[in-house]
């Protein structure tokens, strides 16, 4: 077992002294269950963990003037008991109510999920569906990253040296907007996702015309990634089984997926025309 020291830092400027200091032998850890498995099987050896347990501020779920906001030490249990979220945006519960068990939940946070940057992380594709931007601090001041940006390989974002993630927020959306994410597995719980798919809906007046649309894909390319041929396709379109399953074939033809023990890429293509055409369904119900 690699021998490491844990730093406690109380602000986030301190956190990020710490790392600056300890350079590329550090990491930051937030809950945990993503990074003790990578030393337990020595993919990292860390000199120092930093801990982000303490930085105050970045545990926050609010909601104000139609803007989401979550810290990014906010747990997954946090938000699958949120009020807020189950109320307003309940395509995040479809997301962090089926990742792992409920103990994992309580210490797991939605910051080290994204961080972690796997291409079946749950809680990326209903945030990039909702258009989620992040915060980050770092050296040299914040900066605001869209997520569908922030993704830049298997495990790999754009956070600089030293950075750290500690806000999400969702900007307002449309009226007439629902949104809904499934994860597909082998089985139903404690399972990584053979895919994930997440449609949104804005609807005109009407509520049948598609006045905007947000398809997020998962574990179908190196990273989380939005169809946007397929986006492009249903806005201004009468939303009907045959629009539906079209927009759900346009998605296949732009996942990159590959062979795993899983699933096959042949499969996982078939599932996304399935699945864009049901969470589509699921998110006009929500929108009306």
């Amino acid at each position: 077992m690699n021998n490491y020291d844990y730093l406690i830092p109380t602000s986030i400027q301190e956190a990020i002294s710490l790392h600056e200091s300890y350079g590329e032998k550090s990491s930051y850890i937030a809950g945990g269950t993503d990074v003790m498995v990578k030393i337990k099987q020595e993919k990292i050896r860390p000199q120092a963990l930093i801990s982000l347990r303490r930085l105050k501020g970045l545990d926050h779920i609010t909601y104000k003037q139609g803007e989401l906001r979550i810290g990014a030490m906010v747990t997954h249990r946090m938000m699958e008991l949120s009020p807020i979220i189950r109320a307003e945006f309940p395509v995040l519960i479809d997301a962090v109510e089926n990742i792992g068990s409920v103990q994992i939940r309580n210490v797991a946070t939605i910051g080290g999920n994204i961080v972690n940057a796997v291409p079946s992380a749950d809680g990326a594709i209903p945030l990039l569906t909702l258009g989620a931007q992040i915060r980050a601090v770092g050296p040299e001041g914040e900066r605001t990253i869209a997520l569908e940006d922030f993704f830049v390989g298997p495990g790999k974002t754009c956070l600089k040296s030293s950075e750290i993630l500690s806000e999400f927020f969702v900007p307002e959306l449309p009226a007439h907007t629902g949104a809904a994410y499934w994860k597909h597995t082998r089985r139903g719980a404690m399972e990584l996702a053979i895919l994930g798919v997440g449609v949104l809906i804005s609807l005109e007046d009407d509520m049948k015309t598609c006045s905007g649309a947000r398809i997020g894909l998962g574990v179908l390319a190196p990273t989380p990634i939005r169809a946007k041929k397929a986006e492009a396709f249903l806005k201004g379109k009468k939303l009907d089984e045959e629009s539906l399953k079209e927009a759900g074939s346009i998605a296949a033809q732009e996942c990159k997926p590959r062979d795993s023990i899983r699933g096959k890429a042949w499969y996982r293509k078939d599932m996304v025309t399935l699945f864009v055409r049901r969470m589509a369904t699921v998110a006009m119900e929500r929108a009306s």
